[in-house]
C-alpha cells in the first residue's frame, strides 16, 4: 500500500541539529522509510518568522541544499520527484519518493520570478502563510483583521495554477481561505490541519471549509499534533481516528489523507512516536471495517490525484 505524507519538517530539524536524512533521532528518516514499503514524503522547507523578511529566501535555499545533499548521498534510496509520473517510478524503482515544499510564502519576498524559480528548483507545493500576514495573504493569528489574499496573492493563484503547483491552505486565515476556492481551478490541499468541530485550535477547518475542500476536489491532510487533536491537549491514537470519520462523515474518504507534522511540532498523541508508527493508524482503520479502496485512499491515493489532477492543463 502506498503512502503519502503530505507534511513534515525533517530537512530543517536535521539541518539544525546536524544529523542526517538516512538515520537519525528525529521523526523521519530513510530507514524507517523504508521499512514502510512503497513511500511519499513532503519535506517543507519551513521559513521561521526570524528569518523574515530579510532573509526568506535565502533560508528556503538553504533548506533546499540540504535537502539536494542528503538526496545525493542516498539516491540509491529515495529520489526527488517533479511530477506523479516520477512518483510512480520511484515507487517501481523500490525508492522512497521526496516532493519539495515550502511552509511560508515568505520566502517568495513577494516575486512571481522567484515562485518560477523555486519551480525549477523542484518546489511543488507552497503552504501560502504561516500563522501571520506576509505579501500573499493573512495568516490564521491575523485573522481578526478579516484579511485575505493580497493583490500580489491573487496574482500567486492563478500563476501556481499555470503551473500545476499545489496550493496548500494550512495556516492562511479564513479570509484568505475562501479567497483560495473563489479564484482556484485546480484541486487545493490543505496539508496538516484537522476538524474544528473536534478541536478548536485556531488552526483547524469548520465544516463549511471542509465541505468546500471536497466541492473543490481537494484534500484535507490530518495532523498529529496533540493540541490540533483534542481540547484537553491529551490525545491518542484514537483522536486522530476522530478526526477521520468526523472528515470523513462531511466529505468522504476521498478528500482526506495524512499530514503528520513530524519534526515540526512539540508533543505526538500516546501511541505515536515516529513515521514508524504509521501502521497503527492503518490497522485500527482496518479494525473499523474501511474497505481496502477507502484505506488506499486515505493513506495515499487522494493525494497522488490532487497532484496529478494540478498537472492537467499546465502551461
Amino acid at each position: 500500500m502506498r503512502i503519502v505524507d503530505a507534511h513534515c519538517d525533517t530537512i530543517t530539524k536535521i539541518m539544525e541539529s546536524g544529523e542526517e536524512l538516512y538515520r537519525n533521532n528525529s521523526h523521519i528518516d530513510i530507514e524507517r522509510m523504508k521499512r514502510c514499503g512503497d513511500y511519499v514524503q513532503f519535506f517543507a522547507a519551513f521559513i521561521d518568522p526570524v528569518f523574515c523578511q530579510a532573509y526568506a529566501m535565502k533560508r528556503a535555499v538553504q533548506i533546499f541544499d540540504k535537502l539536494y545533499e542528503e538526496l545525493e548521498k542516498n539516491k540509491e534510496h529515495i529520489a526527488l520527484c517533479l511530477s506523479y509520473d516520477d512518483i510512480i517510478k520511484a515507487s517501481n524503482d523500490k525508492k522512497i519518493a521526496a516532493i519539495l515544499s515550502i511552509e511560508g510564502g515568505e520566502a517568495l519576498q513577494g516575486e512571481l520570478s522567484a515562485l518560477r524559480m523555486f519551480y525549477k528548483l523542484g518546489v511543488r507545493s507552497i503552504c501560502l502563510t504561516w500563522n501571520y500576514r506576509n505579501e500573499i495573504a493573512d495568516g490564521v493569528l491575523d485573522g481578526a483583521s478579516g484579511g485575505g489574499l493580497t493583490p500580489f496573492g491573487r496574482k500567486l493563484i492563478g500563476e501556481m495554477n499555470r503551473l500545476g503547483m499545489l496550493i496548500d491552505l494550512s495556516h492562511v486565515s479564513e479570509k484568505g481561505f475562501w479567497d483560495c476556492i473563489e479564484l482556484t481551478n485546480k484541486p487545493l490541499i490543505v496539508s496538516h490541519s484537522n476538524a474544528k468541530s473536534l478541536c478548536g485550535h485556531v488552526r483547524n477547518l469548520s465544516d463549511d471549509q471542509i465541505i468546500a475542500i471536497k466541492k473543490n476536489r481537494g484534500v484535507i491532510g490530518i495532523n498529529f499534533y496533540t493540541n490540533f487533536l483534542n481540547d484537553s491537549k491529551k490525545a491518542s491514537i484514537d483522536d486522530i481516528i476522530r478526526h477521520i470519520e468526523y472528515i470523513s462523515s462531511l466529505a468522504g474518504s476521498e478528500h482526506i489523507g495524512f499530514g503528520s507534522d513530524f519534526d515540526g511540532i512539540e508533543t505526538l498523541p500516546d501511541g505515536i512516536t515516529g513515521i514508524h508508527d504509521m501502521e497503527k493508524l492503518i490497522n485500527e482503520l482496518y479494525k473499523l471495517n474501511y474497505s481496502q479502496n477507502d484505506i488506499e485512499q486515505i493513506c495515499g491515493e487522494n493525494f497522488l490525484r490532487v497532484f496529478k489532477d494540478n498537472e492537467e492543463d499546465k502551461i
